[in-house]
């Protein structure tokens, strides 16, 4: 039997969503990681932090990969999140919506607290609800990743759109190897929204644009 590596990823971001898209009621970092069934059976809940923890398990071409995602399930609302939560972080997700610019704003909020417990570990930021066409964060104006060296994925928990892409960063870093592939699907829940491919098309052109520019405190005056 193979061993498997496995990694605590601390999830984190704003929770709960905005009035005005009840398709995406509750908390936005859990509808993520509920999308991989496997993680969802498993699941534990820590009483002492209130966390919910995902076992989320992908087969690479180096062996298998677990990520214990701890996701607080809401309770950030009631203000910060203790250290406990953070200590022994070995990756990091931090989550915003694309339809709420707060989110977006209090993004360097959770990237402090995260970094002043778990030093240097790897960490994607991820702008969710990408399939939602009234965004408020404009692609390019996502640029706090960059002034932090962090990678930036648009996703849309939903619809499964890139749910894997944050995992495959994270892994090749943990692992230390460029090469690391996923060798198969994780199981995931059905799509529950359909996302609209050219919309996708023209984010991703943006993306690439946005990289290329100067950063606003770059630019010449």
């Amino acid at each position: 039997m193979e061993n498997t590596a496995t990694f605590k990823m601390v999830l984190c971001g704003d929770g709960g969503t905005k009035p005005a898209f009840q398709a995406y009621q509750g908390n936005s970092q859990t509808t993520f990681v509920k999308r991989h069934l496997t993680g969802e059976f498993e699941k534990k809940y820590i009483a002492t932090l209130g966390v919910e923890v995902h076992p989320l398990t992908f087969h690479t071409n180096f062996g298998t990969i677990c990520f214990n995602v701890w996701d607080t399930a809401g309770q950030e609302k009631f203000g910060g999140l203790r250290d406990g939560y953070y200590i022994q972080g070995q990756c990091g997700i931090i989550m915003f919506d694309v339809t709420s610019r707060i989110t977006y704003k209090n993004v360097p909020n959770w990237h402090r607290d995260l970094e002043r417990v778990c030093e240097n570990i790897p960490i994607v930021l991820c702008g969710n609800k990408v399939d939602v066409k009234e965004r408020k964060v404009k692609t390019g104006n996502v640029t706090f990743h960059r002034k932090k060296n962090l990678q930036y994925f648009e996703i849309s928990a939903k619809s499964n759109y890139n749910f894997e892409k944050p995992f495959l960063w994270l892994a090749r870093k943990l692992v230390g190897n460029q090469a690391l592939e996923f060798v198969a699907a994780p199981a995931l829940a059905p799509p529950e929204v359909q996302i609209d491919q050219a919309l996708i098309a023209k984010y991703e052109e943006e993306l690439k644009a946005a990289a290329a520019a100067p950063l606003p405190d770059e630019v010449c005056r």
